[in-house]
């Protein structure tokens, strides 16, 4: 994948760091756990059920025989559309979205329909677009919202609606719903609590800090876990005991811990936002969700130059849209530390003047 390849070379290189998707990462210092009773050894081929059934508590009438732990949300998501899209059947996914969406099924041979979100339309989903794509073999659709890398969100009108059209065409529906808990207003249900044909995708990386441990899971009616069940117990076999352990402990807290993560985000949020704001050259539909958004440079054209020349000589970070299939912009990332934000956009404001001057 692009995004990848550009991550590996450039995201170690760099002093700032302004593409990443993220909240910034924690230590096993910042974590304050004590690991020493963690059994390294094989875990649950689904993980191990007390963290099964906390992840549960979330989803309401769910149970931990719903719930399949996967080595980040990434392997679900190639189990689920290895498993369920055969060789001639039909998906549909969201674009932009996180490229593994539509690389698997590229990857893979399935037939794949890009469900395009538009500029003109705020990056919302139009669902008579959606309805228009199914086709008689379409056997998966999925949705990422809040959306990576636009910050899009979707309602729960709109996600009733898509689950309909799923039904109606006897199809799933997966929603990748990793920025859920960063949504800045109220969000809809989770995807999984609404249907037997929807399925819930998130993980430990983005909005906890924790894409290390390498912890994600799905949510959906047992047959998805058993497909799950199917693919890992060739690949991976269990999850890491140590990942596990700290994705209990986190979830466990997490009525105290995720209000400190939501208040730093929209604290930084309403720095970029001001920045923004002020910017001659770059435009945005301003994310409503997240920590991440998809400014475009006002004059057109590709911003490759911009984000090569920003790694280069200035030491920082950002994605060209063009590693996302989103020419013309570039994901801008407002997760990690502030001090680094700043000095950040500070770089990216300098960087902008010297292409246009």
């Amino acid at each position: 994948m692009p995004l990848e390849i550009w991550f590996d070379e450039y995201q170690f290189e760099v002093e700032y760091d302004i593409g990443e998707s993220g909240t910034k990462f924690l230590t096993v210092k910042e974590l304050d756990m004590d690991l020493s009773d963690v059994e390294l050894r094989y875990g649950y081929h689904v993980g191990h059920p007390s963290l099964r059934q906390e992840i549960a508590k979330q989803y309401e009438g769910n149970s931990l025989d719903n719930v399949a732990v996967t080595t980040g949300a990434s392997e679900a998501n190639f189990a689920i559309i290895a498993n369920l899209v055969g060789p001639k059947d039909n998906i549909i996914v969201e674009h932009p979205t996180y490229p593994s969406l539509y690389q698997v099924a590229r990857s893979l041979g399935r037939d794949l329909t890009l469900f395009k979100l538009d500029w003109e339309n705020e990056f919302r989903p139009d669902m008579d677009k959606l309805r228009k794509l199914i086709r008689p073999n379409t056997k998966l659709i999925t949705l990422t919202h809040p959306n990576n890398p636009t910050g899009s969100i979707i309602s729960k009108v709109e996600l009733e609606e898509a689950i309909e059209i799923a039904e109606d065409a006897s199809a799933y529906l997966m929603v990748d719903e990793t920025y859920r808990d960063l949504m800045f207003e109220r969000p809809p249900p989770l995807a999984a609590t609404m249907s037997p044909r929807a399925i819930s995708l998130t993980g430990m990386s983005k909005t906890w800090g924790l894409p290390g441990i390498r912890i994600g899971w799905a949510v959906g009616n047992p047959s998805i876990v058993e497909a799950i069940i199917n693919v890992r117990e060739q690949v991976t076999i269990c999850n890491s005991s140590v990942g596990e352990a700290i994705a209990e402990e986190v979830l466990s807290k997490r009525n105290e811990i995720l209000p400190v993560i939501r208040k730093a985000v929209m604290s930084n949020y309403k720095i970029v936002e001001e920045w923004m704001d002020s910017q001659e050259w770059l435009e945005w539909i301003a994310p409503k969700s997240g920590v991440v958004g998809a400014p475009r440079l006002k004059r057109g054209g590709s911003t490759d130059e911009l984000c090569k020349l920003l790694v280069t000589k200035y030491k920082t970070f950002t994605v060209p849209g063009s590693s996302m299939e989103l020419d013309g912009h570039f994901r801008l990332g407002f997760g990690g530390e502030q001090e680094e934000l700043i000095g950040g956009l500070e770089r990216l404001g300098k960087a902008l003047k010297e292409i246009h001057s």
